[in-house]
């Protein structure tokens, strides 16, 4: 038989699980400044009082919020900066993952990229842009080493791609974008093979 300490604990894991994901989803309806305590706990189950036991305040849930999904989206990145192929396609792939996945979440993707938010979650924003941009860097170095790209820094070199192409998602992102530009397939091609460019040897 399971101690009753254990099972407790595993209950209180779950249900704050719970209010994460139903946080993330409100998120990804609303953006930030829709997501309010008490939609989270009714989508999570809970009394909205409830939350504050998991979560010391609300800024800390979004904070967590976004540490999840950044942490997924730094894996896939991960995930391709080790794979095999050329440096160029390496980061050419990156890129069309990176974009592709946002567009497919539109809203919360503006939400963790763009949406003007509280100090402490544009703090955390910041925190996991430079991961982002760490596994962008190896890819970089790795076309570097490999004579395909140009000889430069490789960290300010992966700075200028993301900033490029994030520059051009944020605009397809926005709640105010035309329906046509928001089709996860327009322009992400393009996109990818415009900031490969800037790199590339003999472009």
């Amino acid at each position: 038989m399971r101690p009753a300490a254990v099972t407790r604990l595993e209950s209180l894991e779950k249900t704050r699980e719970r209010i994460l994901l139903a946080a993330r989803d409100v998120v990804a309806e609303g953006g930030w400044q829709a997501a309010q305590i008490a939609p989270i706990a009714a989508r999570a189950g809970v009394a909205t009082g409830s939350v504050y036991r998991y979560f010391e305040s609300k800024a800390s849930l979004y904070t967590q919020v976004l540490d999840m999904v950044s942490q997924g989206e730094v894996k896939v990145l991960r995930n391709i900066a080790e794979g095999k192929g050329s440096a160029t396609k390496r980061l050419a792939d990156a890129i069309t993952a990176f974009m592709d996945r946002a567009l497919k979440v539109r809203r919360l993707a503006h939400a963790l990229i763009a949406e003007p938010c509280d100090p402490e979650i544009d703090a955390g924003r910041l925190y996991h842009r430079a991961a982002i941009i760490k596994e962008f860097t190896r890819i970089v170095q790795d076309g570097i080493d490999a004579g395909e790209f140009i000889d430069i820094d490789a960290k300010l070199g992966a700075a200028c791609v993301f900033g490029a192409f994030c520059e051009a998602l944020v605009a397809r992102l926005a709640p105010d974008a035309r329906a046509e530009a928001r089709a996860p397939e327009r322009g992400t091609a393009a996109t990818a093979k415009l900031c490969t460019r800037m790199l590339t040897r003999g472009r």
